[in-house]
């Protein structure tokens, strides 16, 4: 069985020249018995809102990029690429510095469609946004 480090290893591997790498965002934790998997990115002035927040684009990326992993690390997807087809976020706080950490979570790992849930929160557990994402499998071609 692939350990906790290989699998956040893997993760992180890929990030060089993505969005992942723009927005810094790494790969901090796995659980294989929930299927839950956690990144964090840092809250700077580059995923800043004008009057100094972080940005719910940011925050989305965040949502879609671990929702998306996700589905690489519990599923079969050696013959199979994955997209996100839904994404939405409740951002309920806001933070100007620190760190957020996103969790996704599986609500429905279906042989198609994968629906994950996606909590931000700051480094003390607070909530700043709850995402959905809907993700499908398609056959590599």
């Amino acid at each position: 069985m692939i350990s906790k480090q290989e699998v956040l290893d893997r993760c992180n591997s890929r990030k060089k020249g993505t969005l992942m790498e723009t927005l810094d965002i790494t790969f901090v934790d796995v659980d294989f018995e929930d299927q839950s998997i956690t990144a964090k990115m840092p809250v700077t002035k580059a995923v800043h809102q004008p009057d100094g927040v972080l940005h719910g684009g940011a925050t989305a990326a965040l949502i879609e990029t671990v929702g998306s992993v996700a589905v690489f690390v519990f599923k079969q997807t050696e013959n199979w690429i994955v997209r996100g087809i839904e994404i939405s976020a409740n951002h309920l706080k806001s933070i100007r510095e620190g760190d957020v950490f996103a969790t996704a979570k599986p609500v429905h790992l279906g042989r198609t469609t994968q629906h994950w849930e996606i909590k931000v929160t700051d480094k003390e557990g607070a909530l700043i946004s709850i995402g959905k994402l809907l993700t499908i499998t398609l056959e590599k071609k």
